[in-house]
């Protein structure tokens, strides 16, 4: 059932309408649900983390136990469920089953275990500890994900960590987060990393915190254990149409003392926690995986427990309130394989959806299962950063790349290389914003992301490069639409203009002494290599 109510504001929510009945309309939300692997604990079993699609069109997970060792494993797995196991963890490596992150500037996979940081290799199928967290550290919070900076960010015990891929260096960061990260940060469109605790805050309920490239943490929200919910802990997303942040909370909410769960909205930059979803009882209850802010603009996730065998269901819930309840999980057997999913579903960009459970299916031991949603969007993503720089390579990852005769970064043609049916190599245009990225086949069909790309500033040179307080300077590169400041020897220019995204004229301010130019945008800030001086 469906029950619709208002904000929250931290108090107790009230009623905004009685109770609907939202699960009859099965013609609009007809889907289709196939078990397409049993895991088995003489390979990967119990898999956990999440799903992760690499640039041959496989996909890429964890399991966290089963394998040579019973320790868990690396594997991928073929759309069509063809498995294989990869690499088997050890005594040394440490337990796995967090999942991984797909790194774009070396295109390798990162993820931790249950006290290390390690890179995989899928070409090489090579596997190498690149840290060894110390036992006072605690213990990371899933894989880390990509910044807008390309370093890789993530949480060990309440510490944010840095590790820059280029040097292979880890950075524990000075700034804790408030309570247990409750799984990997989110890396959202405005550049910063989101994450929530199951504890802290005011009340011990939990918290939502935004961390900076910087190292910088925001207090954003602390639960309350009233109809907001408590204890989330889940990964969260940001919603494709509004640009909110969403995500579960495993308990609370305004049903039965508040031990079913909620769904959680926060507007963005407002931080506001808003209505959401109640669990009642009646159709799931104690999300623990997250949500999937799908193409078709609704969210899909699962329940760890109710629904009609008290095995967890996998749900459809639209912003408006509306929930809708899918399959019942059936456990070892029947129609819907499967129990105690802890793994947030993923979408593929064929349009179809991917998800594992802990347990359930042939063996009891968790199985990779696929859904049809009513409408699939093919579409295309990239390969694994939303903010790009100026002649920097983009992979983008897809189906039918061979036939691509055309790559669009917002209206601006992009130089292309082909790779394989399932991923290209794209030059970012000096002249590009930001925008849906689209590629156009022989055929005329347009593909385009389903996220926008965000084009960090780049200064390549400076015209001229000296001069006295008054001068012009044409500043050359790329990504300066939205400008805010430009700067010389960091004396801001009170006179400038974007001429194009390419090109900005700035006057030499008075007091300007010589150093480097530094042009700063909503998406970033660059320096130029070059010096300007003062003469």
């Amino acid at each position: 059932m469906q029950v619709q109510k208002t904000n929250w504001n931290g108090l107790r929510l009230t009623l905004a309408c009685a109770l609907l009945v939202a699960f009859a309309a099965a013609p609009l939300h007809a889907q289709h649900y196939q078990d397409l692997y049993d895991f088995n604990c003489d390979s990967g079993c119990t898999p956990y983390g999440i799903l992760i699609q690499g640039v041959n069109g496989n996909l890429y997970g964890t399991s966290s136990s089963g394998g040579a060792n019973n320790l868990g494993t690396i594997f991928m797995v073929s759309l069509t469920g063809a498995y294989t196991d990869l690499f088997d963890f050890n005594s040394t490596t440490g337990a796995g089953g967090g999942g991984l992150t797909l790194e774009s500037v070396d295109k390798n996979f990162y993820g931790t275990t249950s006290g290390t940081l390690f890179q995989f290799n899928p070409s090489a199928n090579a596997f190498a500890v690149m840290y060894t967290f110390s036992s006072t550290d605690g213990t990371p919070a899933g894989p880390p994900v990509e910044g807008k900076d390309s370093n890789l960010y993530g949480v060990v015990g309440e510490t944010p960590y840095r590790f820059t891929v280029s040097t292979a260096t880890l950075e524990l960061l000075s700034n804790p987060v408030p309570g247990d990260p409750s799984g990997p940060l989110f890396a959202a469109s405005d550049g910063y990393m989101y994450g929530a605790t199951e504890n802290g805050g005011h009340l011990e309920a939990g918290e939502i915190f935004r961390l900076s490239t910087t190292g910088a943490i925001k207090k954003l929200y602390a639960f309350t254990d009233e109809d907001d919910g408590a204890n989330p802990n889940a990964p969260l997303t940001e919603g494709i149409k509004d640009g909110n942040l969403y995500g579960t909370a495993h308990i609370g909410g305004y049903y039965h003392d508040g031990v079913y769960g909620t769904i959680f909205e926060m507007s963005l930059p407002s931080d506001n926690l808003g209505a959401g979803y109640n669990f009642d009882g009646s159709a799931g209850t104690n999300p623990t995986a997250g949500l999937l802010s799908a193409s078709d603009g609704n969210f899909y996730g699962t329940t760890n427990a109710g629904g009609s065998n008290d095995l967890g269901v996998i749900f459809e819930w639209q912003t408006g309130g509306s929930y809708f309840e899918l399959f019942d999980f059936s456990g070892n057997g029947g129609l819907v394989p499967g129990a105690t999913p802890n793994t947030a579903i993923m979408e593929d960009t064929n349009g179809m959806f991917y998800g594992l459970t802990s347990s359930g299916g042939a063996n009891g031991a968790g199985v990779f299962y696929t859904m049809t949603p009513a409408s699939p969007v093919n579409h295309i993503s990239l390969c694994c950063n939303w903010f790009v720089v100026l002649d920097q390579p983009v992979t983008i990852v897809g189906q039918n790349l061979t036939g691509v005769v055309n790559v669009y970064f917002g209206s601006v043609q992009a130089q292309f290389r082909p790779g394989s049916d399932t991923y290209l190599i794209a030059d970012v245009p000096s002249a590009a914003i930001d925008g849906l990225v689209t590629v156009t086949l022989a055929t005329g069909e347009q593909i385009e992301s389903q996220r926008s790309v965000h084009i960090l500033p780049k200064i390549t040179n400076l015209d001229p490069s000296s001069g006295p307080v008054g001068t012009q300077v044409g500043i050359v590169g790329g990504g300066f639409s939205g400008t805010t400041k430009v700067a010389f020897g960091g004396v801001a220019a009170a006179n400038f203009t974007v001429v194009s995204p390419a090109l900005i004229q700035a006057t030499v301010p008075v007091g300007a002494t010589t150093g480097k130019v530094e042009v700063v945008t909503l998406n970033g800030s660059a320096r130029s290599k070059e010096t300007f001086t003062v003469n």
